[in-house]
């Protein structure tokens, strides 16, 4: 089957079938996946989405819902569905699903919808509102396969089967103690080949991988892909069996972690949406912007420092943006790889010094290679050697500071806890330029004049 993307002459298919009756829209529309249409969502506009939502069955409509983007706001389709549609929805979804939309809307529209829905759901969900959405606990489905260890094997059987009826799937059966307490895990195919008069607590696998509620989503990722798990139990501080996280509730994390990642070296808010209007652009960024204009003062006044050896050697100025752009590109290399391993494991003092130790012997001989191809350019198109040997240090130097900063700036960041894809693009472009300019009009000045 081939990946789904957008096309222009499926929304117009849709918006054609619109305007018709909707027996043609159901009927166009069953030629699509559920998470086709999530897609096709972002060409629509909201009363269009709404209509869908509204003609198709709950069982579809619902898994729909749980596939859109949340830049598509699918918790403002659900706040505005008649309140029986509504709850046919939010009654086939997953409880982590309709936590995830629910929690998006104001208290108020919160408590609203928890009313008029079944109880037991309701009470589900507002269970799982109270966990912060980055954690374990507010990533979990609380619809979990569990047996108690003193069951028989027959007797577990019949409970898997009662239970699984409940769940579209599951990877691993959790194993409890009669106060819902995990011991252990046991797989389906361990029970079946046992004999037949074995108890649970005989399979037992008593060596598992669990998470507590707390735990930051990124750490889930991390068990998830380090021990190549399908799904993960999560416990309170007394191992009371909470939940589970699936490994496709992780591929989502993964997405928006990387996401928020890449924003954040860019130096814009997390907050700005990548479908956003030009209004929300400018209101994330500009501060960072402006931000970015202060330390760009540190860099003028170096070179207002030098006017004297600038107004002398005007060829320099056109090796001044050179060795800055490189030294900006560099550290940007150093800082993207730096952040990508602080985001998959903390580091230890010794991983951190032999980052540093590695960012700067790489700064070293990209920065002399590139320093004599400089080197070479000054020397047939100026015919000034000198001037090529002061670009040489100049270009070394400036990508041996941005290969440190890239490295040692992040992890200092994070050590003191400050988050360090926010801050550390601009720390280091200031660097690359003011250590740039410094290099290039010192060693200038002194060589040269």
């Amino acid at each position: 089957m081939q990946s789904f993307e957008l096309d222009k002459s499926d929304i117009q298919r849709i918006k054609q079938a619109l305007e018709g009756d909707d027996e043609t829209l159901k009927t166009l529309l069953s030629e699509y996946h559920a998470s086709e249409i999530a897609i096709l969502f972002e060409g629509l506009p909201q009363e269009s989405r709404e209509h869908i939502i509204h003609i198709l069955p709950a069982d579809i409509a619902s898994e729909v819902i749980s596939e859109m983007d949340y830049e598509i706001h699918p918790e403002k389709i659900i706040e505005n569905l008649d309140p029986e549609k509504r709850s046919e929805i939010l009654d086939k979804l997953d409880y982590d699903d309709a936590t995830d939309i629910i929690s998006q809307l104001p208290e108020e529209q919160q408590n609203e919808i928890l009313r008029n829905i079944d109880e037991e759901d309701a009470n589900q969900i507002r269970n799982l509102l109270t966990y912060p959405e980055d954690t374990a606990g507010g990533l979990m489905n609380t619809q979990v396969l569990k047996v108690n260890s003193n069951l028989t094997k027959k007797e577990a059987l019949d409970e898997i089967i009662s239970l699984s009826e409940e769940m579209e799937e599951f990877y691993t059966i959790n194993v409890v103690d009669s106060q819902n307490r995990l011991v252990g895990i046991v797989s389906l195919k361990d029970i079946i080949k046992s004999k037949y008069t074995v108890h649970i607590r005989e399979l037992v696998n008593a060596d598992f991988v669990f998470v507590k509620a707390d735990t930051d989503q990124e750490e889930v990722a991390r068990l998830l892909s380090q021990y190549n798990l399908t799904s993960i139990p999560v416990v309170d501080d007394e191992m009371h069996l909470l939940g589970r996280i699936t490994f496709d509730d992780v591929i989502d994390v993964l997405q928006e972690e990387n996401t928020e990642d890449i924003l954040k070296i860019s130096g814009v808010s997390e907050d700005e949406e990548l479908s956003g209007n030009w209004k929300e652009a400018v209101r994330s960024r500009l501060p960072w912007l402006i931000l970015n204009l202060g330390t760009a003062f540190l860099a003028a006044s170096v070179i207002r420092y030098f006017e004297p050896t600038i107004a002398r050697l005007v060829v320099l100025s056109g090796y001044m943006t050179m060795i800055a752009g490189m030294g900006g590109n560099a550290a940007t290399q150093a800082l993207a790889v730096t952040v990508r391993r602080i985001s998959l494991s903390d580091l230890t003092d010794k991983q951190s010094y032999m980052a540093v130790v590695k960012e700067f012997t790489v700064g070293l001989i990209n920065g002399a290679a590139t320093g004599f191809i400089v080197f070479v350019f000054a020397l047939l198109y100026d015919s000034n050697p000198l001037l090529g040997l002061v670009i040489f240090l100049a270009m070394t130097g400036n990508l041996i500071i941005a290969g440190i900063t890239g490295a040692s700036i992040p992890i200092l960041l994070k050590r003191v806890g400050i988050d360090p894809a926010i801050a550390s693009s601009i720390i280091i472009t200031t660097f690359t330029d003011v250590f740039g300019f410094l290099l290039l009009l010192g060693f200038a000045t002194k060589l040269l004049l």
